[in-house]
């Protein structure tokens, strides 16, 4: 016998640790923008996985990569070399503008990774003492849970109860050039890491000039710039990086989530040789790091990015959606606010971040067909996969507008 969302919800509930707190809904087939539950009902993916999946559920290409490598060789470690590595290094690597890459399978081993460069960097080019390294972060900051990341964090949500945390990190407002160049004085400070938008604080993007300002302090102070685009990269923002819409190129770049649209772990960090030579042999790693069968699957993920020209349609259909969001708050008192870049947006709610009133129109949502998430209490995120087209789009506002209009009557 089939089982129901409700059973296989409380299969999760009773074996499952308690550490997030899902939509109330089961999913079990996705295709392009759609998603379908255990019922049989459809929906239009509005969170795709946190920006995992970019290029759709299940794309074609990506996944008959995943299975031509699946059945050549899918996993040597690095204690040697594998035919598939170096050529997805060179490819990346062009891609993006950087002399060397070192590919891991998370965002936040990325972030970690990117964390040990700038360390060892400041210690070796820059001369800190031993010990004394300080790492800059923007508050309302998000890149993970682990302990170095926590320690970054201004959420007691995510630090509360886990310290005690990693020393030499201090934070500063985001958006904020002024406070960023008083700690970047500092000849101990090492590197600034950012998010060009902070995604998981509720999609707040900086004024125009901010990651210009960044690049110049950065260089002005010898600091290096890195760029959490773990989120924003990949076309999210409708350029392939959210940093490209400035002269803002970073020394370290983190990439993770849609660098693999969904299929697979894939994550890289990329810098100059200057940077990236610091690390040695034993100093860094990871067994599934540069694994056969992700190399197959990133290049075949970047190369759908680049063929279907997904930057240009998330640009397009960023401003597209944006005016129809705004429209919408001129008919209801429930939103206050509409941000984002390309298709990386939100909506604020007129409620406080302690009210459930988010949560239940993503509740809403849902059962209109829709799938979104709240973020920090009164913000929804809206994130389809890039895939999406204007008929898409048009009956997805449909259905938020709706849904809001419908919310209170």
């Amino acid at each position: 016998m089939a089982q129901t969302s409700v059973s296989l919800i409380n299969l999760e509930d009773r074996y499952g640790a308690h550490n997030y707190h899902p939509l109330p809904v089961v999913l079990e087939y996705g295709k392009g923008i759609y998603v379908w539950d255990v019922e049989g009902k459809k929906y239009f993916d509005f969170l795709s996985a946190y920006s995992a999946v970019n290029q759709g559920h299940c794309h074609p290409k990506i996944i008959d990569a995943l299975k031509l490598q699946a059945e050549a060789l899918t996993l040597t470690s690095r204690a040697f070399y594998n035919s598939y590595l170096g050529p997805y290094e060179k490819f990346v690597t062009e891609l993006f503008g950087y002399d060397k890459v070192l590919p891991m399978n998370t965002g936040v081993e990325g972030g970690e990774t990117a964390n040990k460069l700038a360390r060892k960097w400041g210690y070796m080019k820059k001369g800190i003492p031993h010990n004394k390294a300080r790492i800059i972060f923007a508050k309302g900051n998000f890149w993970g849970r682990t302990l170095a990341a926590i320690s970054s964090s201004d959420d007691p949500l995510s630090y509360e109860g886990f310290g005690p945390y990693m020393p030499g990190y201090d934070l500063i407002p985001f958006n904020n050039l002024n406070a960023l160049e008083t700690e970047l004085k500092d000849p101990n400070v090492c590197a600034f890491m950012v998010e060009p938008i902070q995604g998981e604080a509720g999609v707040v993007v900086p004024d125009e000039g901010y990651l210009k300002g960044i690049r110049d302090l950065c260089t002005k102070y010898n600091v290096l710039f890195i760029a959490d685009e773990v989120q924003t990269g990949i076309a999210r923002t409708g350029r392939l990086l959210a940093t490209d819409y400035e002269d803002a190129k970073p020394d370290i770049l983190i990439l993770g989530k849609a660098l693999s649209g969904g299929v697979f772990p894939v994550s890289a960090v990329l810098a100059n040789d200057e940077v990236m030579l610091c690390i040695q042999p034993g100093e860094h790693g990871s067994t599934f790091g540069g694994n056969p069968l992700a190399c197959a699957v990133a290049k075949a993920a970047l190369e759908v990015v680049l063929d279907e020209k997904l930057s240009k349609n998330a640009f397009e259909l960023g401003v597209y959606f944006r005016e129809k969001m705004n429209a919408i708050i001129g008919e209801t008192n429930l939103v206050s606010k509409v941000r984002g870049k390309g298709l990386l947006n939100a909506i604020v709610i007129n409620d406080t971040p302690d009210s459930s009133t988010a949560w239940d129109i993503c509740l809403a949502l849902k059962d209109n067909g829709l799938l979104a998430k709240p973020t920090h209490g009164n913000i929804i995120r809206f994130a389809p996969p890039l895939v999406i087209n204007k008929e898409q789009m048009d009956e997805c506002v449909s259905i938020i507008r709706k849904t809001l209009l419908e919310f209170r009557k």
